[in-house]
């Protein structure tokens, strides 16, 4: 054997090894139920602080009433909670017939988690337009009919896909929200960019300027790559099938796509956003009418 060969040798049964540990833990239900209840006590976690979070911002500020604060980690618990939930009882959500039902308890979570985020998307509009002295009477009508014609689209889908269910339309619906995802990604990276460049125009001696100025830099990344990652995600789940994310046999797909593009920019985003609202003179946080 030449001794040029031994180092490729080395590489595939490297791979070789490393492919059979995958399919082993993919194929094997105790691994899937094991991962699985690891996203759900994950979701759990980070639900369990965004109620926190809700509880000790009202504490603060109950004369507020449901200030956009509030709704955003409120809808943050709802979205980890039925997420956890799911995780949970994940095995038995893949039996469940009509298989549409399946589709709806997988994807409306990922529909709440768009708003969730598109709400802090507003806010930070609501702010630039404020402090521009512009008009900011067409931003929730705006939020609430994107929202509107987004769940209209999918749920038009669903029915569709009840009533007749074909591969080409779940491609679609797939396509549809690797969409959505993508025009979220562009809404923080156009908004929190505005807010960030006016934020470094301030003076330098402007109090909260730098502190405000990093807070609004890291949610926009981190928020702009996770949709941008779910996005790229979704389109190699509408055509591949080895990307699938609705089936038990990709446990370890499930793990890292909902790590990277739920959980730990969930976890991130309230990490950074963990300061409460003064107790008085709040300017910012208007109720949600």
């Amino acid at each position: 054997m030449d001794s040029t060969d031994v180092p490729s040798l080395a590489i595939s049964y490297a791979l070789k090894e490393t492919s059979n540990w995958w399919d082993e833990i993919n194929n094997s239900p105790v691994w899937q139920d094991r991962i699985f209840h690891v996203l759900a006590g994950l979701y759990a976690l980070v639900g369990i602080v965004a109620l926190i979070q809700l509880i000790r911002i009202h504490l603060r500020v109950p004369e507020y009433g449901w200030t956009t604060q509030k709704v955003f980690h409120f809808l943050n618990f709802l979205v980890n909670a039925v997420r956890s939930v799911v995780f949970v009882f994940r095995r038995n959500v893949q039996q469940i017939k009509p298989e549409i039902f399946q589709h709806v308890l997988l994807d409306l979570p990922s529909l709440a988690f768009f708003t969730t985020y598109a709400l802090l998307v507003l806010f930070w509009a609501e702010i630039y337009y404020q402090a521009r002295a512009a008009s900011t009477d067409g931003l929730r009508p705006s939020f609430y009919t994107v929202n509107a014609i987004v769940y209209g689209i999918q749920i038009v889908f669903w029915l569709i896909l009840w009533w007749k269910p074909t591969h080409i339309v779940l491609v679609l619906s797939k396509i549809f929200f690797a969409g959505v995802s993508l025009f979220a990604a562009l809404g923080f990276l156009l908004y929190g960019g505005r807010l960030f460049l006016m934020l470094q125009r301030f003076p330098v001696e402007s109090k909260g300027r730098r502190k405000k100025l990093q807070e609004v830099g890291y949610v926009t990344t981190i928020c702009f790559s996770c949709f941008l990652v779910r996005s790229i995600v979704m389109c190699f789940n509408a055509f591949n099938k080895a990307a699938d994310l609705d089936v038990l046999n990709h446990p370890v797909l499930n793990f890292i796509y909902y790590l990277l593009v739920e959980i730990l920019p969930s976890a991130l985003v309230l990490f950074i956003l963990r300061k409460l609202p003064p107790k008085r003179g709040i300017t910012q946080y208007h109720p949600i009418r």
